[in-house]
């Protein structure tokens, strides 16, 4: 929490004397010189999309150049991703991507690596799921989900944005710490596959909490708990799955990276750009509202945090005998 509220508290720097000080003092090349691209390797509706959209507007008043969403999704985040990493390393170009960028790698076989051919510029926040589930089904809690799969193995389905997203990979822990039996659907992305589930073409889905909240506000889904070890502020009276499912954690984060060869001087100003865009108060209010918490830090940091995380899932993976359907 000390560590969070220090990073929160340097947000506000000037973004010229950021750039200068992570430049350390040595010339830079002019930039941005013309529009930049937010490439977003889903479809509109989820919530890389959402955080893209409020990011967007700020950053390019910040730059002076429009910065442009392209959402491109498919293959679990893999066309987007391909298209973003061909393009010219100048810094006109980049993704936020999400945990699906390791975990996918891990479990698809993608012509990147999610570590080496990536720049890595900025950990950008990180965001629980929510367990939610269609209104027709029977259920009202945890346990009687538990109780409802286990007397109707194989019935119920649960959506995910792709396999390998930290969505997949929290359904497939939940069959896997509670013994229950349920068909993964993969989509191509968050939206559509919230968009079954309200329409009842999927039972749950442990859908990404800032876009899955405003479907459980307006009483389209209905929530039964959260993936993080513990109950979360923004929705302090739906429990944690933990309480029910001891040792259950999945968190998803979420990072901007730009293609390979990205200039460190370049890497650094953007990076301090959107961290200056995320520590405003309104987009930071907007970012918490959605169920997130801003993470910060360098894009040193952020590669030293990927090759973690790659670490951490390739154990998850081979644990729990996670494959592709």
């Amino acid at each position: 929490m000390q560590r969070r509220s220090m990073l929160l508290a340097g947000l506000a720097m000037p973004f010229a004397g950021a750039a200068q000080g992570q430049a350390q003092g040595q010339a830079q090349p002019a930039w941005p010189t013309r529009p930049v691209r937010m490439m977003i390797p889903w479809p509109p509706g989820g919530t890389t999309d959402i955080l893209a959209r409020v990011i967007a507007p700020p950053l390019a008043a910040l730059l002076g150049q429009p910065v442009v969403v392209e959402n491109k999704g498919g293959a679990s985040g893999a066309i987007g991703t391909i298209e973003m990493l061909r393009t010219p390393p100048d810094g006109h170009s980049f993704s936020i991507v999400t945990s699906t960028l390791v975990s996918a790698a891990l479990l698809t076989r993608q012509p990147y690596h999610p570590v080496n051919d990536v720049t890595p510029v900025m950990h950008l926040c990180n965001t629980p799921n929510i367990l939610a589930v269609t209104p027709g089904l029977p259920v009202h809690s945890v346990p009687e989900l538990i109780a409802y799969a286990k007397a109707n193995p194989g019935r119920l389905s649960f959506g995910s944005p792709g396999i390998g997203s930290a969505v997949h990979i929290s359904g497939e822990m939940f069959k896997l710490m509670t013994g229950v039996d349920m068909v993964h659907v993969p989509y191509r992305g968050g939206g559509p596959a919230l968009a079954d589930l309200v329409g009842g073409q999927i039972q749950l889905m442990f859908g990404n909490g800032s876009s899955t909240l405003p479907f459980v506000r307006q009483g389209q889904v209905r929530a039964l708990g959260v993936t993080s070890a513990r109950r979360q502020a923004f929705v302090p009276d739906l429990p944690a799955i933990a309480e029910f499912v001891p040792g259950f954690d999945v968190v998803e984060w979420y990072g901007v990276v730009g293609p390979q060869g990205m200039a460190p001087g370049i890497t650094a100003r953007l990076a301090a750009a959107i961290l200056q865009v995320v520590g405003s108060p309104e987009a930071r209010a907007r970012i918490l509202d959605m169920g997130s918490e801003i993470t910060g830090g360098t894009p040193a940091e952020f590669a030293a945090f990927l090759r973690s995380d790659m670490d951490k899932i390739d154990r998850l993976v081979k644990t729990a005998r996670i494959t592709v359907e």
